[in-house]
């Protein structure tokens, strides 16, 4: 955000009070001088409260949030027209209707039928009218879009109301402090400060003043709708990490239950061979060997009788 210096400020003539007959006591604090008859505002706070607006203002835009800008007066509204439209801000510049905040719901419902009025000249369905209903269709939708046009694209109460020259709007400062909406203000020598929450103390009837603030606040708000932009496309970008690093995880467990898939099949597939394969006949040694006890044991028994008969013929022979 560029800083403003006194040069800028003194060339556009933000310095200029009003009469010093018409001042406002209140506005003491921001007085630096008297010269002829003319009181000098103090430039150092006007800078100061200049660079604290610009903060929250910027801030405000960076939330997503609208700020309304109100300037009726004629040396202000081109200039507070095309700054607003700048950075897609709502503004009023022609004139503010009664209850315009305080009856919201109201002027919501002459924007929609300024919308039908456009919806109908798109369709082609003016051409079913008469002419004399064309004519009062058509001048009905020139006024509401001259007085509403600029909020058209609001859909809710603003976050902020930025006024040029508070005395002459004092209809939207006491609507906006009703309704707890921060107001900042451009406010000359003839003004009072404490009505609204931000007061930068400058020449609120010279078009060049007016426009070096504006052109200073619509760069900050600017600023704070690029951080939010950005704040977006991070946004983006981590979704997009996270969908990857999902889809990387669901590759991988799918891989997963694949590969424990595959392993069931094959133990599956074991069991079933092992259930088919045929038992196993014992081998030739096992049955030899077995064959060799068994004769072994037949020899010894046949062998014990005749040994009983040897000892009765010697025990005979004896006798």
């Amino acid at each position: 955000m560029k800083t403003l210096t006194h040069k800028e400020l003194l060339d556009a003539g933000v310095h200029f009070g009003h009469l010093s007959r018409k001042w406002n006591p209140k506005m003491a604090p921001y007085i630096f001088m008297e010269s002829k008859g003319i009181h000098i505002i103090d430039l150092n706070k006007t800078i100061r409260q200049l660079e604290q607006t610009a903060l929250q203002m910027k801030a405000i835009a960076a939330s997503g949030k609208k700020i309304l800008f109100v300037a009726t007066k004629k040396q202000a509204k081109e200039v507070v027209r095309t700054s607003a439209d700048k950075v897609g801000m709502p503004h009023v510049t022609e004139r503010w209707y009664g209850g315009m905040l305080t009856n919201f719901a109201t002027i919501r419902k002459s924007i929609k039928k300024m919308d039908t009025y456009e919806k109908m000249q798109k369709d082609g369905s003016f051409e079913s009218l008469t002419k004399k209903e064309r004519l009062m269709l058509t001048r009905e939708n020139d006024k509401l879009d001259k007085i509403l046009g600029g909020i058209a694209q609001l859909n809710r109460l603003p976050a902020a109301v930025f006024v040029v020259d508070m005395v002459k709007e004092h209809i939207a400062i006491a609507e906006a402090s009703k309704l707890n909406i921060p107001t900042f203000a451009i406010v000359d020598t003839n003004a009072n400060p404490d009505l609204v929450d931000s007061a930068i103390p400058a020449n609120d009837d010279a078009s060049k003043a007016i426009a070096v603030i504006m052109e200073y606040l619509s760069d900050a708000i600017q600023e704070g709708l690029a951080e939010r932009n950005k704040a977006k496309e991070a946004k983006k970008d981590e979704v997009k990490e996270e969908e990857k690093a999902e889809a990387v995880s669901d590759k991988e467990s799918v891989a997963d239950a694949k590969a424990e898939e595959t392993d069931l099949e094959a133990k599956e597939a074991e069991k079933v061979e092992e259930k088919k394969a045929p038992a196993k006949k014992p081998t030739a040694k096992k049955v030899t060997t077995t064959k060799k006890t068994t004769a072994v044991k037949k020899t010894t028994t046949s062998k014990k009788p005749a040994a009983k008969k040897t000892t009765a013929k010697k025990a005979a022979s004896t006798k």
